[in-house]
């Protein structure tokens, strides 16, 4: 299979997709203040780490747990993308959009699975958000994909 670029060695992959990863946060958070929802994913991952409400979640924890979980998405990126190139025989279009797919799906699923039912909030409320953060997830994404993808090709 063809390759889409020259690929550093993993160990070096794995910063970028953190740096990535914080660059696609920050995007992200910059979208989520113009979303109805949008600030409140982070405070639904406070409140249920602290077993608060979201409303009175400490913003400080939200705000740090918003950022480590970015940085962190950055890495498991970079590791489904190991896998996928694994299993489809090196980097390609496939292995990328795969990658992207899944993380989506992962993203938008586990919040919308484990964390949101924990945050008490309303039928309505809880429907807005999940929307609002899959907006945001595609978003990250659509900066992460590309950002580390540069990188990439710049450390190779």
């Amino acid at each position: 299979m063809q390759t889409l670029f020259a690929v550093p060695d993993p160990v070096w992959r794995f910063p970028i997709g953190l740096v990535g990863g914080l660059g696609a946060t920050l995007w992200m958070t910059a979208l989520m203040r113009h979303l109805q929802e949008g600030e409140t994913p982070p405070a639904v991952a406070a409140g249920v780490l602290t077993e608060t409400h979201p409303d009175d979640a400490s913003e400080r924890l939200a705000t740090v747990v918003h950022y480590l979980a970015g940085a962190g998405t950055g890495l498991l990126f970079v590791w489904l993308s190991l896998l996928a190139e694994t299993v489809l025989g090196g980097p390609s279009t496939a292995s990328v959009l795969l990658t992207t797919g899944g993380l989506f799906a992962l993203m938008v699923g586990f919040f919308i699975l484990v964390p949101l039912p924990l945050a008490g909030l309303c039928d309505r409320r809880r429907r807005r958000a999940a929307r609002d953060w899959a907006i945001a997830a595609g978003v990250y994404l659509l900066v992460l994909v590309p950002v580390v993808f540069l990188l990439t090709a710049v450390f190779a």
